[in-house]
């Protein structure tokens, strides 16, 4: 059975087994009694959404809070909701990209964004004690239905400094959307439409019925392209289910890779606003060369969101996000977008009357591949040592997991937050380069799971 996935933002499992009724709603109550005001709850299409959503309210109300339910939501237009209604945090169900199993709870603070270390440990701690966590009868919370988030959110994108939505009008775009089945599927073409776009619709029912793998990495992205050239389209897009990442295709029906993603997008930001950007350790040296171009400062965090974001708060960054498709643009709120994104490429379309190929061609190539293996049971400490003994010639990061980096080549080996799962992403110039790196990292996890 695998086992609860507890962060630093929230909690995830496998319905029905780590994941259970009681386990959702002490969680949620956890929560709850740490926030000070109402709590906002979204979720994704799930089939499993209705049960958790049920759970976690029962959680809340448990623990004095009253719950506001803004129904089927993107994890974006949760957060702006958590802050349009100033309201004390938020809880977004969602598993992202983890398999139609699993589902999540995912912790927002006051601000709308995901909690840092403190917060989340006090969460933890709380579940974890099983103490004071319910309150009697005369003091429970109430709940009442918000239908407004989806509007807040597009108002937010929309009304972007960098995006000029009648100059994208005027472009004329025709865009496929693959939607996966879920909230995105609604918010994504409800952008396109405002901003004149002609949309074809892939999995934009959000019936959580999903029909291919939920990361929009270019290997799961076959129905989209097909569907890219059969429709003559401008390029497409495809979201996860809670739409907080986006990945490209180009009208050829090739995709893009969601590296590209953060790269376009802040180049469109940098172009017309400088100032410092940040990104975590695992992303492409693509983002590199888009802030050199512009002079910007680059920064690198700790993979995950409530990393990077608190370093953009301390930079006062500008533009950020994380390579796997997560664009964060301070002007619309502290967290990754899926729409922000698609806004800020049709932006870019339009300013320089290129398709999505060439926009992507300006920018340098890299060879990068993203593998993951099961988790051993034995510690990290023996890894580290033997990782550390095979990457002697090159410099090395252990502000997470292990990151290896010598000019224009870079391999990062960290334990997943979300999955039990090691993940190696390896990047240079060259395949055949980045092949050998990933091979390094492998033949060193072996030796060190063998007890070299």
């Amino acid at each position: 059975m695998a086992p609860l996935m507890i962060s630093v933002a929230g909690v995830r499992g496998i319905v029905g087994e780590s994941l259970t009724p009681p386990v959702l709603a002490r969680f949620a109550a956890a929560f709850g009694g740490l926030a000070r005001g109402p709590v906002v709850v979204g979720r994704d299409a799930r089939v499993s959404g209705p049960m958790v959503l049920h759970a976690v309210k029962a959680g809340l109300m448990g623990a004095g809070c009253d719950v506001v339910d803004i129904g089927l939501a993107t994890t974006p237009a949760t957060q702006i909701a958590v802050e349009r209604l100033a309201a004390g945090g938020g809880v977004i169900l969602t598993a992202s990209h983890n398999p139609a199993p699993w589902n999540a709870l995912k912790f927002l603070s006051a601000r709308g964004e995901f909690l840092d270390a403190a917060a989340g440990a006090a969460v933890r701690e709380r579940f974890e004690s099983d103490h004071g966590l319910w309150v009697p009868f005369d003091r429970l919370g109430g709940e009442r239905a918000e239908p407004g988030a989806l509007e807040w959110h597009l108002e937010r994108v929309l009304g972007l400094p960098f995006v000029d939505a009648e100059a994208i009008r005027q472009r004329g775009l025709k865009v496929v959307v693959d939607g996966c089945a879920s909230v995105g599927g609604v918010a994504v073409p409800g952008l396109l439409e405002r901003l004149g776009a002609t949309i074809v619709r892939l999995d934009c029912e959000p019936d959580g019925h999903f029909t291919r793998e939920l990361e929009p990495l270019a290997e799961h992205l076959g129905a989209l392209c097909a569907k890219v050239r059969e429709s003559g389209a401008d390029f497409g897009v495809a979201v996860d289910p809670d739409a907080d990442r986006a990945a490209f295709v180009d009208a050829t029906g090739q995709p893009l890779g969601e590296e590209y993603t953060v790269a376009l997008g802040t180049h469109a930001v940098l172009e017309q606003r400088p100032g410092p950007v940040v990104t975590n350790l695992s992303t492409s040296l693509i983002i590199d060369a888009v802030c050199e171009r512009f002079g910007a400062a680059l920064h690198r965090t700790p993979v995950g969101e409530a990393h990077v974001v608190g370093r953009m708060h301390a930079v006062d960054a500008v533009a950020g996000g994380e390579g796997n498709g997560g664009m964060i643009v301070p002007a619309a709120h502290f967290g990754r977008d899926g729409l922000v994104a698609v806004a800020l490429v049709a932006q870019r379309m339009a300013a320089t009357g290129l398709d999505l190929r060439a926009l992507a061609d300006e920018l340098p190539v890299y060879a990068m591949v993203k593998e993951k293996v099961a988790r051993p049971e034995s510690g990290w400490d023996g890894i580290a040592r033997q990782l550390t003994r095979a990457f002697a010639d090159h410099a090395v990061d252990s502000s997470d997991g292990l990151r290896f980096h010598r000019d224009s080549e870079w391999i990062h080996v960290r334990p997943s937050g979300t999955e039990p799962v090691v993940r190696l992403i390896a990047e240079s110039p060259d395949a055949t380069r980045t092949r050998a790196l990933l091979d390094r990292a492998s033949d060193a996890l072996a030796a060190a799971l063998g007890g070299s």
